[in-house]
């Protein structure tokens, strides 16, 4: 098996070697001791990855275009306004049958489609009237 990070086997090897040499009784501070050194090292190693994706997307904001994984990122805003939206026609389907009966039905139904539909075509290249050109795929 490989090493994926040398310094933190050489860090396990060496919490290893010290309960050998201490003996049982320490076992706790030692783990203790190496989990917080694993710890540090996947904080320093996320803190890492934050940084190059913001600086990534100030990148692309500064480029002018849309990150190529828009979709895949905007997943929970969309997820989220749609089930606001369908939590929210409940009292508004009920308020517009009780005053315009059906015809206040469909107008209610047609109104929460309607910003269900802009709202989840924003951001979509083919739904924009912008052409692209050769230099919108080059990175």
């Amino acid at each position: 098996m490989e090493a994926r990070d040398p310094e933190l086997k050489k860090e396990l090897d060496a919490t290893l070697q010290a309960r050998h040499d201490l003996g049982a009784e320490y076992d706790s501070a030692l783990v203790e001791s190496f989990l917080e050194k694993v710890e540090q090292r996947l904080d320093s190693t996320v803190d890492r990855r934050v940084r190059r994706q913001l600086a990534e997307k100030q990148m692309v904001v500064a480029r002018g275009s849309a990150p190529s994984s828009a979709p895949m990122e905007g997943f929970g805003e969309r997820f989220g306004f749609g089930l606001v939206s369908l939590i929210l026609a409940v009292p508004l389907t009920a308020i517009a049958v009780v005053n315009a009966d059906f015809k206040g039905l469909v107008v209610c139904w047609i109104g929460i489609v309607a910003v269900n539909a802009v709202h989840a075509s924003r951001g979509r290249p083919w739904m924009s009237r912008r052409q692209r050109t050769e230099s919108d795929w080059e990175d």
